[in-house]
Order: C-alpha cells, then structure tokens, then sequence
C-alpha cells in the first residue's frame, strides 16, 4: 500500500528538479500528464515533468481518455450495454424508480438521499467501497461523498467530488460534476461542497423526505462546522415544529418488489455462488483449515464475476455450527466432522446468500445423514410454499417450519418440546428478504403476504447442542441449508439451485477432483 508523503517531502521533491533544469541545458519534453494538468490547473511548473512515464509520442488508449469513478458504456462496453446505467439496469429503470417515488408524494415534497463516505479500518487503510443501497437504488452512482436532492415535479439535482488532478493521481478517476448529468441524467450537479447550502434550502419545503444519519459515514454528519444534522434535526422540531419523514421506508416498497432485471442479475448471481460451493465441495480435505476454505470461496466467486462476497462467511467445522454467527473461520477440518458454510458473493450489486453443509471427509455418518434429511425434508416443503397464490407471509411459513421439524425430530426419536425446538435446536428464522442488501428491506415486516418477484431465503437448521435431554449421538451435529427463491405466482423459482443439497449429490461432488 503506498502511502502519500507529507507536504514536506513533496516540496522537497518538487524543488530538486528546478535546481537540475537550472544547471543542464536539456529540457524534458512536455509529458500527457504534465500537459493534462495544465489544461485543468494552469500549472505549468516543470516539476510535473518529474511524474513523466509515457512520451507524448504514444497514442492514450481509448478506455483511457474519458474516465469515470465507475464503469460506464465508454469504459467497460463489454460489461454495460449501450442503454445501461449500471450493469444490467437500463437508465430509464433508473428514471422511473424516482418517478414512481415522487409520484407518490404530497405536493410541495423534496426528498434528500445521500450516499456513504470511504470507511476505514484503520489509520489511512480503507475498507472496499459500498453504497447505501437506497441512494444507489435511486441514482446507480457509487462514488463515495455524494447526495441527490429531488424536487416535487420533479428535478434532480447530485451533488460529486469534483474532478481532480491531484485527489485522481492517489485514488483514481472520478466522474465530476459534467459526468453527473451527462451520465446518470441530472437536471443540476454541483461540488459536493455545496450541498450544506442545499439542504439548508431544502428544508423550506413543506413536506422534506430524508434519514437521519446511521452509524456509516456521509455528507449529513455535520451541516456546518457549527452543527451536527442530529442538532439540527431537533432545532428544527422544536422551534418550527418542522417534522421530517422519513425516507428510507418509502424506498424500500420500491426495492420490494424485484423487477425482470433485478431478476436476471439476481439469476446470475446465485448461479455463480452455487457454483462457487461446487468447487468448495471439491475441494474440501480433513486438515484443510476454515480460512482456507473461505479463501477457495471467495477466490472462486470473484473468478466467475462476483466484485465481493456479500457478508463475512460462516465456515463452523464440527461443533462450531453449533454457533450461528461463527465467523472466526480459524480452526482446523477434522476428519469425520460436517462443514457448515453460509456464505455468498455480490454481483453487479445484488447478494445470494447461500448455506450448505457437507461431510469433510466426503461421507455422511449415519446420525449425521439423519438430521441433514429432517433439515432438507423442511427445506423443500418451505420452498414450495413460496408462491402468490399460497397467500402466506414468511412468518406463517416459519410457523408451518416449526411443526414441520418436531414432525421430522419425532421421526429420528427425538422427544423435544416447542420451546426447546424455538430456543435451542431451531432458534432462528426461516428466512429473510434478500436484494442489494443480504438482510434486505429491514423495515418492512415479515408479517407481509409475498407477491410475485419478492426475493427471500429459505434456510432451515438444526443444532444439536451437548444436553443430556438429547439423543448422545447427534451431539455438537449443526446443519443449515438456505436457498434464494423468487416468489413466483404458481411456482418458486430456486436461484440457487446449482448447488447441490441431496445426500448422494453432495457425496458425489466431493469425491470429485476441483477442476
């Protein structure tokens, strides 16, 4: 990781060359950048020729000339079709989500959505960029430091980091104010220095739509050096009694429903997880570790398209599983334990999250076999309840979940109560709504009836803790098995289909060799 030098060092660096131009009558010749720069500062001072790696004499490669802070139809046309914002979204699905949601309000309404800020890890080590999702639902723009204030009408006007030579020299091209609006269609763009005087203005509105700042980072942390948006916030209700609504919620009844293209990227996505877990399964020897099994995961997904995985993996050898949130991934495989893996990769912005379970050493014991078909059994019948036309909630199908496992628990002669099936061997729900986010849509409750093109998991488990009121030798046994399924009108579709789940399927992947 470089690191950028002090403002010392730099002067010092700058100054060195004067003096050597000073003593030799050699001039270097004007390089790209040094003229790039002095088209876009003025500058002319020779000390740019120092950056010089490529003579003016050589041709700028045509991905080159025009450069953004994400991946365009100019940039990446192998990636974005001619009519495409984003991969795979076209600009007027972009167009007429913000359309549908300023339709939808009062007259006299301005909504403000802002993007997230760079976090970091720590000292000058930042984390991969991510959006928030409502603000890259609305514009497709995945810089960091950005905003977009709608008006009633409706006019859109974002706010950018700026084009510049010097902050572009340290972290790569950006798409600047003209980008704003000659790519992604805003009616106004301005500095992002500029949005605090906006949204001062925007507050006049009769009805203003916008979140209170999360725990993330973004250009609503403070509105002035003076005062934090939070003191503002309530400044305002108490002195005006303005009440501002909020945003978030009224976005997410638009992502609930997925559209044919959020679909077929959502296809592909799980295709690529599923066939991630394929390759995993191959893989997977006694003695191998859990971080290495996350590294053959997360290497595999990127290989196949994935930009990230969605969420940190749970990959629990053995009684590990017991946990649901193990994500230290730092022990040994041990012959004759299960794996449980729950992991997934994101694609052009949409999550799969996957879960599956499987022998290391490639056989399932008996008693293991046992609970992994109680959990497969509840499994599918899940997913076949996942239609419009069954009129049920995810809720009524984890209470359906509920008897459906003390049924199979009964089979293998368990004798468990509802509570100890709720809090200790199925503690979980059966499922979630998925999207841009892993757990998306989280205020919308799961109380609701699934219509056609919603997108949830199914992911049933049992863990079998070491207690005496259990049978001995299911002890520290933990399976969990999630699909993606749209919800279809008659029939689920299973995104995540690939991957295999019955016993003689899961058997026979890990016999076979990884490619």
């Amino acid at each position: 990781m470089f690191c950028r030098r002090s403002r010392l060092a730099r002067s010092a660096l700058v100054s060195r060359p004067q003096l050597i131009g000073a003593n030799h009558s050699h001039v270097q010749r004007p390089t790209i950048l040094h003229c790039a720069l002095k088209k876009n500062t003025g500058a002319t001072h020779p000390a740019y020729r120092t950056f010089t790696t490529v003579p003016t004499s050589n041709p700028i490669p045509d991905t080159h000339k025009r450069s953004f802070g994400q991946p365009t139809v100019h940039t990446h046309p192998y990636l974005i079709n001619k009519n495409d914002l984003t991969p795979g979204i076209p600009k007027t699905e972009y167009e007429l989500r913000r359309t549908i949601l300023m339709s939808s309000l009062p007259k006299g309404s301005t909504v403000v959505s802002v993007g997230y800020k760079t976090r970091y890890m720590t000292n000058n080590i930042f984390y991969q960029f991510h959006q928030n999702t409502d603000f890259w639902y609305l514009s497709g723009f995945n810089e960091p430091d950005s905003a977009m204030i709608l008006r009633k009408g409706y006019k859109q006007i974002m706010f950018v980091p700026p084009k510049s030579a010097h902050a572009e020299l340290w972290d790569g091209p950006r798409t600047g104010v003209e980008g704003a609006k000659e790519i992604f269609g805003a009616d106004e763009a301005y500095d992002n220095s500029r949005f605090t005087s906006f949204l001062k203005d925007a507050m006049n509105a009769d009805h203003l739509f916008i979140d209170s700042p999360s725990v993330n980072p973004s250009l609503l942390e403070r509105v002035s050096p003076e005062m934090s948006f939070n003191s503002l916030f309530l400044y305002l209700v108490a002195k005006f009694r303005k009440a501002l609504k909020p945003l978030s919620i009224l976005i997410q009844e638009l992502r609930i429903i997925k559209s044919d293209n959020e679909i077929d990227i959502m296809k592909k996505s799980g295709q690529i997880s599923s066939k991630a877990f394929i390759q995993a399964m191959k893989w997977t020897q006694p003695e191998f570790s859990e971080a290495q099994l996350w590294a053959k995961l997360d290497y595999e997904c990127r290989m196949r398209g994935s930009s990230m995985l969605a969420y940190i993996p749970v990959v629990a050898g053995g009684p590990n599983a017991l946990s649901l949130h193990y994500v230290r991934n730092d022990m040994k495989l041990r012959d004759g334990d299960l794996v449980l893996v729950d992991c997934g990769g994101e694609y052009n912005g949409y999550a799969s999250d996957i879960t599956r379970t499987w022998p290391v050493n490639g056989k399932f014991t008996e008693p293991q076999r046992e609970i992994y078909q109680a959990v497969l059994n509840v499994n599918k019948a899940c997913i076949k309840m996942c239609t419009e036309n069954a009129k049920l909630s995810l809720h009524a199908i984890h209470t359906e979940s509920m008897k459906l496992m003390k049924r199979e628990l009964d089979a293998i002669g368990f004798s468990v109560t509802n509570s100890d099936l709720e809090n200790m061997l199925y503690p979980h729900h059966v499922g979630h709504y998925l999207g841009l986010d892993v757990h998306d849509l989280h205020d919308i409750t799961r109380s609701r009836r699934l219509k056609k093109n919603m997108v949830i998991t199914i992911e049933p488990g049992l863990y079998i803790p070491y207690d005496k009121k259990f049978p001995s030798k299911y002890h520290g046994i933990g399976v969990r098995i999630e699909d993606n399924v749209v919800i279809g009108e008659e029939t689920p579709y299973v995104l995540t289909a690939t991957a295999p789940k019955e016993v003689i399927d899961i058997e026979y992947c890990c016999k076979s060799t990884s490619e």
